[in-house]
């Protein structure tokens, strides 16, 4: 058996972390000691997910993201579990569309920004009320490249990550001097969520980027880990992009 880290003191919540970006994520706190309440929809997965993060520092607490009562639930559970919400992670995403946005729905335009926007800003306010206003703490929110330049054929979940970029720059400036709010704009990552950029086709769709592959989910952890740590302190507002250089070639083209 792996030997535990020496407990950090800090606890963190990450959404949408069964799998994936999150999963990742979960992994990089828990390497440095760190305890975390993970959240995800499907209850079967996030368990295996405990399970495999190690019951003795994760919770896992089902539910979608959007959801008022989910949002309160995870909160409560944390702070029930282990007294305090240092750390925010909002990863859990979605992108149920793919084609031109002049035929978008309008319906499933409002579910990508209720999942992708409003539960950011709902997890927010809680963590806040909970923990982070009379004891500080950082909240890292996963944008994408997608939120910074024109996303043919993705264009709701873009807009969405767009609001998002400006929703941390808001937090940031509300929720200071005791928190710190940042986000992660990552290009294509390797995961389930983003199969459909890649599958196939790796190493043409890699061939693009300078560093010449896919990003991974422990890319991502390590730039949370790092949003999160003291190493970063004189760190706000601003959004840290995690592309393997691709926008070195002038987008996502």
């Amino acid at each position: 058996m792996t030997e535990l880290p020496a407990l950090s003191g800090k606890v963190a919540v990450v959404t949408g972390a069964s799998r994936g970006i999150g999963y990742g994520i979960a992994e990089a706190l828990l390497a440095r000691g760190d305890r975390v309440a993970i959240t995800g929809r499907n209850e079967d997965a996030l368990k295996e997910a405990v399970e495999n993060l190690g019951s003795e520092r994760v919770i896992g607490i089902a539910g979608k993201a959007h959801d008022l009562a989910h949002q309160s639930e995870v909160v409560d559970r944390a702070m029930e579990a282990f007294g305090r919400v240092d750390y925010l992670v909002n990863n859990a995403g979605t992108n149920p569309v793919f084609g031109p946005i002049a035929d978008v729905d309008l319906d499933v335009a409002r579910k990508v920004f209720e999942t992708n926007v409003v539960s950011a800003l709902g997890f927010a306010q809680k963590t806040w009320h909970a923990w982070q206003k009379d004891n500080g703490g950082a909240i890292v929110n996963i944008a994408s490249v997608a939120g910074l330049s024109a996303s043919p054929f993705i264009g709701a979940y873009g807009i969405s990550k767009a609001a998002m970029i400006n929703l941390t720059q808001q937090l940031a400036h509300e929720f200071a001097p005791g928190v710190r709010v940042n986000a992660i704009a990552p290009a294509v990552v390797k995961t389930k969520f983003a199969q459909a950029l890649y599958e196939g086709r790796e190493a043409e769709a890699a061939a693009g980027y300078p560093l010449k592959r896919l990003g991974v989910p422990s890319d991502i952890g390590g730039a949370a880990a790092f949003l999160t740590s003291e190493q970063s302190d004189w760190i706000t507002g601003q959004t840290l992009v995690v592309d393997g250089g691709i926008f070195l070639n002038a987008g996502m083209a």
